[in-house]
């Protein structure tokens, strides 16, 4: 099969779909892989990287996507990067469909089999290629609102850890899974006094026995949260459904009970995002102001640290390449039942209920696409 990986066209995105590590898997089981010249840069790989795993250089986007079977990328295409799909051509990337009707309506358009990165699952109902990633984006939060917390950036100028007679900052985590546990470890490893939330008294029992003492834990309450919100300098917001659009867990009315200048980092908002006054918004221009509320909403967070973003994802993401390539898109995901749930569109038909539900579009199950 012919791999393709062109060049992340979003904004402030430098991490890419292929590292030359999986290049070289893919050359080795007798694919051909086409990288779009620059590709790496950004992750730390040269082209002369990827010629040495056995890849050809194109020179240009609309080279990589007219030649390749299968295009593999980080972000979701953008409008530019559509236009190029054809019908019974193999996307794998994020994708984040549910707040994204246009995205949706032009892959339906273009005939392609889109499988998202973020809706393939495991046997342990985990989310393996979306879980490199919430670790970093997790990670990140805590460090990124701490910036947003300088009052040179309108923040309250609140210093995370504190100092000898002062208090230490008071973050607040709205989700218990993998980015809400590792936001909690990091921002608790600053020196911050930290309150995770969550509905699942399991992951509650799982968090108090592993992180006891490290930081605290509650069952999440529109009460309780309504109070820690009160009390809290940074909000994380870490609430996960896969593929469908974050709930709305922070209405714009509880802005005016937080702490002037406190600052909300909104992990969830490639899915729509969990404040309902989040908005998307870039590395070149992250954070934005609402009553006072400092927001940090960045739609790419892990790309701010490229290389250990795309070395972390390229290892999730390689033996599903492999398994595309190697059987088709139509037996791999016949033989694994977990990329399967990948699906999200073939051949102009929908195939994700979460994000039909969000979008008020027809869905047709993806075992029936499975047997067309």
């Amino acid at each position: 099969m012919q791999i393709g990986c062109p060049k992340e066209i979003k904004p402030q995105e430098y991490r890419v779909g292929m590292t030359p590590n999986a290049a070289h898997e893919a050359v080795a089981h007798g694919h051909s892989v086409l990288v779009e010249s620059g590709a790496g840069l950004g992750a730390g790989f040269a082209d002369s990287d990827y010629l040495s795993a056995g890849a050809e250089i194109a020179e240009t986007a609309e080279d990589v996507f007219a030649r390749a079977e299968m295009i593999v990328k980080v972000k979701e295409p953008q409008a530019a990067e559509r236009k190029r799909l054809r019908e019974g051509q193999i996307l794998f990337t994020y994708l984040h469909l549910a707040p994204d009707p246009a995205q949706t309506r032009d892959l339906l358009d273009s005939g392609v089999t889109a499988i998202a990165y973020e809706t393939v699952t495991d046997d342990r109902g985990g989310l393996p290629l979306l879980a490199p990633m919430s670790e970093v984006a997790g990670r990140l939060a805590p460090q990124m609102g701490a910036w947003t917390l300088q009052k040179a950036n309108g923040g309250r100028g609140v210093l995370m850890g504190g100092v000898p007679g002062v208090g230490p900052a008071r973050v607040l985590v709205i989700g218990g899974g993998v980015v809400g546990t590792h936001a909690a470890r990091i921002a608790a490893g600053m020196g911050a006094d930290v309150t995770v939330l969550d509905r699942s008294l399991p992951r509650l029992r799982y968090l108090d026995d592993v992180f006891g003492g490290v930081f605290n834990t509650g069952y999440s309450s529109a009460g309780l949260l309504a109070e820690h919100l009160t009390q809290a300098d940074m909000v994380v917001g870490a609430v996960l459904i896969p593929g469908a659009a974050a709930p709305k867990l922070v209405t714009r009315a509880q802005l005016s009970t937080m702490k002037p200048g406190a600052a909300l980092v909104d992990v969830a908002i490639d899915q729509g995002g969990c404040f309902e006054t989040s908005k998307p918004t870039t590395h070149e221009d992250p954070i934005y102001d609402v009553d006072g509320i400092m927001h940090y909403c960045v739609a790419n967070m892990p790309g701010a640290v490229a290389r250990t973003s795309t070395i972390a994802l390229g290892n999730a993401t390689m033996p599903y390449m492999l398994a595309l390539a190697d059987k088709g898109w139509r037996q791999a995901c016949a033989d694994d039942p977990h990329l399967l749930d990948g699906l999200n569109v073939h051949a102009g038909q929908l195939t994700y209920y979460a994000v039909g539900k969000a979008l008020g579009i027809d869905v047709v199950s993806p075992q029936l696409v499975l047997r067309q």
